[in-house]
């Protein structure tokens, strides 16, 4: 499904939103934080997705790569935050 711009941003504050709530902790940021790093992830998942040979799938398809995109956004900025 072709999303527009507002598509995307509803994608990507349930994504990120999703993968705070999976993952919580101190993260800075509110809901613009939030709905970027879900956008970020969405991006990240559907290139991953890609990469392994799954095709656009129905929107929860595409609602858990972007999840899962920015879940690991979430553990990579703490990795890197925790070895300042």
């Amino acid at each position: 499904m072709a999303y527009g711009i507002f598509g995307w941003i509803l994608v990507g504050l349930v994504a990120g939103a999703l993968a705070r709530w999976l993952h919580p902790g101190p993260d800075p940021g509110g809901l613009f934080t939030t709905i970027a790093v879900g956008i970020a992830g969405g991006v990240i998942g559907g290139s991953v997705g890609r990469l392994v040979g799954l095709g656009p799938g129905p929107d929860l398809w595409n609602l858990v790569l972007a999840t899962g995109g920015a879940l690991g956004l979430l553990i990579l900025y703490r990795l890197l935050r925790q070895g300042r």
